[in-house]
């Protein structure tokens, strides 16, 4: 089954994805959260180093979902991502 999986991207990291807050990849069976993720960073290394840290891991301040499930939630990057799935990708803004 195939399906584009669209990823949306809050304003503050939309300059680390060469501009845009809405990208789409190919779905296929099989796919998770990490394996999105290296396809990213393959494409936007910059932006990988924004959503995760050098050992690979989600940092701690970034907050993604697929489909509406927080991925904490689920399997945190083995969580699945299935064809047609959306998947957002917040980054928590702290000011004061």
């Amino acid at each position: 089954m195939t399906g584009e999986i669209r990823i949306l991207l809050p304003d503050v990291l939309a300059p680390a994805a060469g501009g845009t807050r809405e990208l789409s990849v190919p779905g296929a069976d099989g796919l998770t959260v990490g394996s999105l993720l290296d396809g990213l960073g393959v494409r936007f290394p910059v932006l990988e180093r924004r959503i995760r840290d050098e050992t690979g891991t989600v940092r701690r301040f970034v907050n993604i979902y697929v489909d509406g499930q927080d991925i904490r939630a689920l399997d945190r990057q083995h969580s699945a991502v299935s064809p047609g799935a959306e998947v957002m990708i917040l980054q928590s803004i702290a000011g004061g």
